[in-house]
């Protein structure tokens, strides 16, 4: 009999330290954690030629390790941008975007040379043309500058989008047909 209890006492003894061990690297992923930095105003109105719309839900988040503040994934600005074409006569075929951080001088902040310059790519299927009165969406998902994170160096964000506008027509044709008895 004591036997049986030896065995069962080993194995709830190899149960717990394989437990325990499996635990181990979630607690080491509970050490990084999302530090996210609030965009005042976090909707914006936008205006271009004949686009018109709003930046919605914008955010700067980066990845810390808990404790030490040490970057793990650098910061990125997100939202969501509502585009709307104003004109009556005329199509728009998105291109693309760029964003740039301006400093209280009116300079840009640079990005860290390791990162890539923020741009929209309007790729999506239905995203990319716009014909009179017609709004397409585009997730931001971007790069920011770690500088543009220090108190009162970001003064503003600039947004520069490049489109194709060509005209829009519809036009009505008419033509004479007859139908001759059906037999």
């Amino acid at each position: 009999m004591s036997k049986w209890i030896a065995v069962t006492i080993l194995t709830g003894a190899v149960a717990v330290m394989t437990l325990g061990c499996a635990q181990q690297p979630s607690a080491t992923a509970a050490g990084i954690q999302d530090k996210s930095y609030t965009v005042t105003p976090a909707s914006v109105s936008v205006k271009a030629g004949i686009l018109t719309g709003e930046v919605t839900e914008m955010k700067v988040t980066e990845r810390v390790e808990n404790g030490s503040d040490r970057v793990v994934s650098p910061a990125k600005l997100t939202g969501t941008l509502k585009l709307k074409n104003t004109s009556a006569n005329q199509t728009v075929r998105l291109v693309a975007g760029k964003i740039q951080y301006i400093d209280a001088q009116g300079q840009p902040i640079k990005l860290e040379e390791s990162r890539t310059e923020p741009a929209l790519k309007f790729s999506t299927y239905g995203t990319e043309r716009l014909d009179p009165g017609q709004e397409a969406t585009q997730s931001v998902d971007v790069e920011f500058p770690a500088e543009a994170l220090k108190a009162k160096r970001l003064k503003e964000i600039r947004l520069e989008l490049a489109y194709i506008p060509s005209p829009y027509r519809e036009e009505t044709v008419n033509f004479t047909v007859s139908i001759s008895g059906g037999k």
